[in-house]
This record gives structure tokens, sequence and C-alpha cells, in this order.
């Protein structure tokens, strides 16, 4: 008897099916240092207990990028290993800040099936959360990943394509409770805008580039525990590469936004994302955003701006799709979300 786990294939998800993904995870600070030697990651919230307690946290909470990666890598065993591409995302919340020594594991839903018109694959939509170990929900967001299948033959299940929301609404956005940035320290965070001083349709060229290195790439798939065998088989791929994780360049964007959204502190929504080209090593990442919208919150001296984040390996001429509506090929990532700042 096999004893191995050969992944699922789009022929064994069903409508409804949930799935418990193995693992859970401990964080810790060596996360924090990790994450912080991967990336020019400099978000003074996520750099400095004494900053995050001026906001009224009760300590720094591991970046946000931490945890939806931690979580997103529980499930990839059961939801991506056999996966052609991880092709979008959505209806993505950031519930509760994750701090060091919180232990998290993943959830996952199976809302949408859809066979492809070649019947080799299909492409599957779930809903994943993330759980702390007080039972509560930290973050929440749904996928769509195009899986292959083992048996051509096996009939193509009912179509179920989930009505998803284009937009996260800012009154379904969770802010930390007791955040509150009215004492907010400009010169410690980095830069003095805020934000009245962003405008909608402003694009912001975030100037620097890092070279993808595949050593990098690998120790950060392994630190999200991420098992999809496109990024660790070079025999997988017909050109003998290794696919760079689009968590990667996710994380590497993000960092980089900092010159320019030093005080973007927290992202709390996730509207939507496509990983629009393949990375490989030795391409050279480079980001730029747009200012997509602006919304008030609840929280004292707290705002959020939407934020359309992209990545790309060519020139930043900020120019996302051509004239048909197909991305640039240089372009590598499309994230739009939502980040706190001070007011």
């Amino acid at each position: 008897m096999a004893k191995t786990n050969p992944g699922r294939f789009f022929e064994d998800y069903a409508i409804g099916q949930v799935i418990d993904h193995a693992v859970p995870r401990t964080v810790s600070g060596g996360e924090r240092a990790l994450y912080h030697a991967l990336y020019p990651a400099r978000h003074a919230l996520y750099s400095s207990d004494e900053f995050a307690r001026a906001s009224g946290l009760p300590e720094s909470p591991m970046d946000d990028l931490v945890a939806f990666h931690v979580v997103f890598g529980k499930s990839v065993p059961d939801v991506s290993l056999n996966a052609v591409a991880n092709l979008g995302y959505a209806e993505g919340r950031w519930l509760l800040p994750v701090y060091a020594g919180d232990t998290l594991r993943s959830v996952s839903e199976v809302i949408g099936l859809k066979q492809n018109s070649n019947g080799k694959t299909g492409v599957v939509y779930v809903r994943t959360r993330g759980i702390n170990q007080r039972g509560e929900t930290v973050m929440e967001y749904v996928r769509w990943v195009m899986v292959r299948k083992n048996d051509v033959d096996a009939p193509a299940p009912e179509t179920v394509v989930p009505d998803l929301a284009k937009v996260v609404a800012p009154g379904d956005l969770a802010i930390p409770a007791g955040l509150d940035f009215t004492g907010y320290d400009f010169t410690l965070a980095g830069e003095p805008y805020r934000w009245g001083d962003y405008e909608v349709g402003e694009t912001i060229d975030h100037v620097d580039g890092v070279t993808i290195e595949e050593a990098e790439h690998m120790l950060a798939t392994r630190l999200w525990q991420n098992t999809a065998k496109v990024h660790f088989d070079a025999t997988f791929r017909p050109d003998g590469q290794r696919l760079i994780y689009g968590g990667h360049v996710i994380c590497m964007a993000r960092a980089l936004s900092f010159n320019g959204l030093a005080n973007a502190q927290m992202i709390v929504g996730l509207n939507g994302g496509a990983h629009a080209n393949p990375c490989f090593s030795g391409d050279t990442v480079r980001a730029w955003t747009e200012v997509l919208d602006k919304a008030e919150t609840s929280a004292p001296g707290v705002g959020a701006l939407r934020l359309r984040l992209v990545a790309t390996k060519g020139a930043v001429d900020f120019k996302l799709k051509d004239e048909a509506g197909k991305y640039m090929p240089d372009i590598l990532l499309d994230l739009d979300y939502w980040a706190l700042v001070p007011v």
C-alpha cells in the first residue's frame, strides 16, 4: 500500500469539500528575522516593538505577508501540489494581527470547479482560512488554481464559478483593536507622507530593483513550507527552470514599495491579484504603485488606501496591459490591496 501523498488532482475535488491542512506552525522572531533577511522590508510597525506600542498595539506583529504565506503554504499539499498555475486571489481580509508565539493552521473549502476545454486540466476555487491557537480566524482569502487531471477520462463536474467581490468594501476591513496613529512618528517611520498626501490615480515609481537569486527563492519557499513541485524540481518544467514562487515576488514588491509608501503600514485587504508572467532566477524585479481609492476608518488617525502594486522585470513605464487587454510580457505581478496609513 502506497504511503506517499501524490496530491489531489482536479477530479478529486467536490463543491463543499472541506480540507483541514496538516502541520500547524508556531511563528517566532525567527520568521521575522528571516523575512527581513530575504526582503528589504523596513516598515516600522513590523520592525519595532516600541513603534508598535506607540501605535496602540501590544508589540510588533508579524508582517502581514508572513501570516499570509504561512497560511498559504499549509494549503499547497492539498490544493496546488499538482497545479499548473496559481491564477488569482479575491476577498482577502486580515482579521487579527499575528504575534510571535501564535500557532497557525489552515482550512480550505472548495467553492468552485470548472473543467477546461482541453479536458486535461480544470480550475479549482477555494476559500482558505488561517486559524490561531485560540480558534480565531486571523485571515481568509479566495484563490483559484489550474490543476491537472490524473484521469483525463474522468467526467467533468458541474461547472460552478463563484461570484466574487471585485473589491473588499472599506466597511468590511478589520482594523486591529487599539490601533491609533494620532501620535504617529513620521521621522521614525521614514517618510512624511500621510493619507491626505496621496491622490486617486497617482502613480509611484519605487525606484529600486532586486535581482532574484535562486538560493534566496529556495530558502523563502522552504520557509513557507510550500511543497509545489514547480518551485523545487527543475525537471518538472519543459524549459528545465524552477519557477520562482509567486509569493516571493509579492514580498519583494511589497518591500520595494517602502520607497514612496513607508507609511502604508498594515495590509488589511486583498481585492485581487494575478501572477501575470513567470519569474525565474536572474530576473530583476522593480515595482510601481497606482493609488486606486481612499477610505476613512473608525480608528483614530487611521485611513485606508487602495493600492495596485505592480512588479515588473523590465523598466518602470507604468504600462500594465497592451491594447488587447493582455498583460505586457515584463509584468510579473498585479496586486490590488488595502493598506492602513496615518491621516
